[in-house]
């Protein structure tokens, strides 16, 4: 079963946080955008399964209910994004459930033995990342009106926070955990020290770098246990 759910999760994770677009995200209220979104959800599903096709299904109809929900309730703030995915993480393990054997049966056990692990990986990586960044910018929304960088690079901060949370993903897989205490002395020294003294700019600075690399660690144990679980058979 677990096989089963690294794969949904690797497809979710490319459904919502690498293929979905701006438009399907703005205009979810539309069934045009919300059926291509999971038209999208279905087919990387039965690809990540290997073409098992009433689970792909399966998952994919419960994305399509979920994500109504939430486009009908509306709400873009942190509470209802956390629900969202925390209803989508339900839908995957009702599916692993009532489909364990799904990825045993399919095409990836005669590719490659280990198809499961890499999964687990690639999940891993982009909910440490990418997910992670629409997490910690929901967070930091309410003070960022608070804060004025006029000389900051185009989307130097998303950079930077896919960097930190990959770079902490990379280093709890590798065993090298102590990498984790640099980088957060590196970011801090470096942000703070070009604060102008200002407490505010600090104060958002260390929140939200806690809070980054807090999550990337979070997922990274995750897909750590995920993967040992999968080598064990």
């Amino acid at each position: 079963m677990l096989d089963t759910i690294a794969a949904l999760l690797l497809a979710h994770a490319l459904a919502d946080f690498v293929f979905q677009s701006r438009w399907m995200v703005e205009n979810k209220h539309d069934m045009p955008p919300l059926l291509a979104h999971t038209a999208i959800v279905f087919a990387l599903s039965l690809a990540a399964l290997g073409g098992a096709f009433w689970p792909a299904l399966l998952v994919a109809l419960l994305h399509l209910q979920i994500d109504f929900a939430k486009a009908r309730l509306g709400g873009q703030s942190l509470g209802p994004f956390l629900a969202d995915q925390a209803a989508h993480g339900v839908a995957i393990l009702v599916t692993a459930l009532l489909f364990p054997l799904a990825v045993a049966n399919g095409l990836w056990p005669a590719i490659h033995a280990d198809a499961g692990q890499a999964m687990a990986l690639l999940a891993g990586l982009i909910l440490a990342t990418r997910m992670g960044q629409f997490l910690v910018g929901k967070l930091m929304a309410p003070y960022a009106d608070a804060i004025h960088e006029e000389d900051g690079l185009p989307d130097g901060g998303a950079l930077i926070g896919l960097l930190e949370r990959g770079l902490t993903f990379i280093f709890v897989l590798a065993g090298q955990t102590t990498g984790v205490g640099l980088l957060i002395a590196a970011k801090s020294f470096l942000r703070v020290g070009t604060a102008n003294e200002s407490r505010k700019m600090a104060e958002y600075v260390i929140i939200g770098t806690l809070a980054s690399i807090g999550w990337a660690l979070l997922v990274a144990y995750g897909a750590q246990w995920l993967i040992a679980r999968l080598a064990d058979g």
